[in-house]
């Protein structure tokens, strides 16, 4: 079956964050939204079908996970990424971001030592800074036009007694796809210091066609019992409204500790609707989400064309995975602030300021592009109509 991903679908009037929270965020609604991290595509058909077949028995009550939705899981993960997960070790949670709280309020205690490897996904942030931790930061290096983990730096930063280490695979916002031997070499520096490493991998099925997602539990077993990954098929899927993620978790004692915490606060019995779409997605995927990796591709060639041809001083830093592309300005010359506002009053496009991924961010502009070819187009005519006012 062909899917359509060039369909214009209207979100406003939906309580989207990304549409109808556009003024709260942005000071204005006259701009096209390229940020929060979920697609304008529809949700695809054995889904929403599933759904409305459930939602049709019109009776919304207590309901629990069933054995369909681990093998789903585990039938997933094993054909899509070679890697083999256990019934027992796949644990619910609402979202990947209560999960890295839950994580760190279950395995740390106030003051401990977190890192994190910016610039990098926000709310790895504000998880560690709002649950009192200290925070430690390993900055990626940016080297010829792609970013590495700066190991020696890794290396001295976790002898300081970091407890716990928050990493992105793929990366968010840089759009690594982390090759296994970068893997190998990271587990290796988390094994020397004994360090809890939490793997947020909810974007490892949006891997461009010409790369390969390695989840790390998988290339360095001999660490695996002290990695906790964290996935869903929100991102994937266009799912994130309804509340569905999962926690792979190899070692029993950490998982124990995980369910109590769960369980204290009851929030394991999750999202009736969650559970259907999960399942029916990932057993039915695998054909809609091969031709949405090609489309975001030719979105991705678009960008990287039209900004080497019209916009020379914007750079794209090439992206391996997820559909969030990392824009580089800093050739522009403009201020950090003053950046900002150019996107939002000169170019009115909403795009995710770099600044809030933090060190290393400044200059750049996150931009969402899983979206209709059209969309990709205006955004791009509107940017070259701003950066031209700049020369006149």
């Amino acid at each position: 079956m062909s899917y359509n991903f060039d369909e214009i679908v209207s979100r406003e009037n939906t309580f989207s964050v990304k549409y109808d929270g556009r003024e709260k965020y942005f000071g204005s609604t006259d701009l096209i939204p390229m940020w929060v991290a979920d697609m304008d595509f529809k949700t695809p058909h054995f889904v929403t079908d599933a759904v409305k077949q459930r939602a049709e028995q019109a009776i919304y009550g207590y309901s629990f996970r069933p054995d369909l939705y681990f093998e789903s899981i585990i039938s997933w993960f094993s054909r899509r990424h070679d890697w083999t997960i256990e019934r027992d070790w796949i644990n619910f949670t609402p979202g990947i971001v209560p999960a890295l709280n839950i994580l760190i309020q279950t395995f740390t205690t106030e003051k401990d030592k977190i890192l994190v490897q910016p610039p990098v996904y926000h709310p790895f942030f504000s998880a560690i800074e709002n649950n009192r931790r200290e925070l430690v930061i390993n900055p990626l290096a940016l080297e010829n036009g792609r970013y590495k983990m700066d190991f020696q730096d890794l290396d001295a930063k976790l002898a300081t007694g970091v407890k716990m280490i928050l990493f992105s695979n793929p990366h968010n916002p840089v759009g690594r796809a982390w090759e296994p031997e970068e893997l190998k070499t990271f587990g290796n520096l988390c094994r020397k210091h004994d360090v809890l490493v939490v793997s947020d991998e909810i974007h490892c099925d949006l891997v461009l066609p010409a790369f390969k997602h390695s989840p790390l539990a998988r290339v360095f077993k001999e660490y695996s019992e002290k990695i906790i990954t964290c996935i869903a098929p929100s991102k994937t899927f266009n799912l994130a409204g309804l509340a569905t993620s999962s926690i792979i978790i190899e070692n029993e004692k950490i998982r124990e500790q995980y369910a109590e915490m769960i369980e204290k606060l009851h929030i394991g019995m999750g999202n009736l609707f969650g559970t259907t779409a999960s399942i029916a997605a990932y057993t039915k995927g695998d054909d809609w989400l091969d031709q949405l990796m090609i489309y975001i591709q030719g979105n991705v060639d678009l960008v990287k064309d039209f900004l080497e041809k019209r916009i020379p001083a914007v750079h794209l830093i090439k992206p391996e995975a997820t559909y969030l592309l990392w824009l580089d300005f800093r050739d522009m010359k403009i201020e950090k602030s003053s950046l900002k506002e150019f996107m939002i009053h000169t170019a009115k496009l909403g795009f995710n300021d770099g600044s809030t991924f933090r060190n290393g961010g400044d200059g750049f502009q996150r931009m969402n592009v899983a979206c209709p070819r059209q969309t990709i187009e205006s955004a791009l005519v509107r940017l070259e109509t701003a950066v031209n006012k700049l020369k006149t």
